[in-house]
């Protein structure tokens, strides 16, 4: 009989946002897929899970593949994490899934923690209709996909990194217009958590008035 492959949650921030459930699958497997060895380390430390890890990320996840592959039809349950929020968005996980699914594996995703979730609820923006649209190209196709993004009439939700965020900001005042309202979620669920919200032009001022930190979620109100 074939193994289960787990999706699971980790925490964005706090690591008290872990679920009972999450706990359990991690301590029942026979080893968890980790995108950072390290990072993981600290929070399956703090909850006493002591399981084999093995590596899977973005530069090793084609490789990395064949091997799960061939342990879940060997019979291993196998847990798959990364170093914050859900395996798959905007983090490895799809070729593993699109993998499991064309041998028509088994796999579980747990609910749990996506940090544009939040950022979308507190945006006070409508979030009935939305495009996730992650993290823009960095160079190549950057413009052509925020001209795309401005085409779209619904509520757009980014990720941005600190260093970007004041390119960004000004790009989205160039492609979707001055009257554009946004709302910006950092440190989602940590000391330090902030949401600023505004017209763009406010979210610009207040991005160069201070050095931001930490994984940065835009809601763009592009819905009117």
């Amino acid at each position: 009989m074939s193994g289960i492959l787990y999706f699971v949650p980790t925490p964005v921030g706090n690591l008290e946002d872990m679920t009972f459930r999450a706990v359990k699958v991690l301590k029942e497997v026979d080893y968890i897929l980790c995108e950072d060895t390290r990072t993981s380390g600290v929070l399956l430390k703090h909850y006493e899970i002591s399981k084999p890890l093995k590596s899977y990320h973005l530069h090793n996840e084609h490789q990395a593949t064949d091997r799960v592959i061939q342990d879940l039809e060997n019979g291993q349950n196998i847990a798959m994490i990364t170093d914050a929020g859900t395996p798959g968005i905007s983090d490895p996980g799809y070729l593993l899934a699109k993998a499991c699914a064309d041998k028509s594996l088994e796999m579980i995703c747990l609910p749990g923690a996506t940090a544009f979730v939040p950022a979308l609820v507190v945006s006070g923006l409508p979030n009935h209709d939305f495009y996730f649209a992650g993290f823009l190209p960095q160079k190549k196709g950057r413009q052509t996909k925020l001209k795309q993004l401005a085409e779209e009439k619904k509520t757009i939700v980014l990720y941005e990194s600190p260093h970007k965020i004041n390119t960004t900001l000004e790009q989205i005042k160039e492609f979707f217009g001055e009257e554009t309202r946004v709302s910006l979620s950092r440190e989602i669920s940590k000391k330090f958590e902030e949401t600023k919200r505004g017209t763009i032009n406010e979210l610009i001022e207040f991005s160069k008035s201070k050095t931001l930190k930490g994984e940065i979620v835009l809601i763009v109100n592009n819905s009117i």
